[in-house]
């Protein structure tokens, strides 16, 4: 089932999130809640995920960024697309991804952006196949050290 992340999903999003940067070390629910609380009240943040019997094994989030440029029309960026290891071929990311890009379209977006860190050509077909190009923009990015 893909849907929007409900408040009940924090638990399942943290475990989850464990398989998009294994090395990360878990933030434990205490420290995760606020940002939770601001991310699932925001009109401009869409949380999409794949459930299976009770789990969740995909996930992306949208940030609707205003714009005033393109006629004021807004973009989307999409981040932290991850699906659980044991899960991975079987669809489950380009449905959330399909979502989140219908999600964008629905809310007026001009387009929708996306940032990867692997230099995998399988990560790199995986959004082609998405629907994605990299051929339209290079991405840069500062970092705080």
């Amino acid at each position: 089932m893909i849907r929007r992340a409900a408040s009940s999903d924090l638990t399942g999003l943290l475990d989850l999130y464990q398989h998009l940067n294994p090395n990360d070390p878990r933030v434990p629910e205490a420290d995760a809640a606020s940002a939770w609380q601001s991310m699932l009240g925001s009109d401009l943040i869409r949380l999409i995920v794949a459930e299976e019997g009770g789990l969740l094994v995909s996930s992306c989030m949208l940030v609707i960024v205003p714009n005033l440029t393109r006629g004021a029309r807004s973009f989307g960026v999409i981040e932290n697309v991850v699906t659980h290891l044991a899960w991975r071929g079987r669809g489950l990311g380009r449905a959330v991804l399909a979502a989140a890009v219908e999600a964008a379209w629905q809310a007026g977006c001009y387009k929708v952006m996306l940032a990867t860190g692997s230099r995998q050509g399988s990560t790199w077909s995986f959004y082609e196949g998405a629907g994605f190009t990299r051929a339209t923009k290079t991405h840069f990015e500062v970092r705080r050290g």
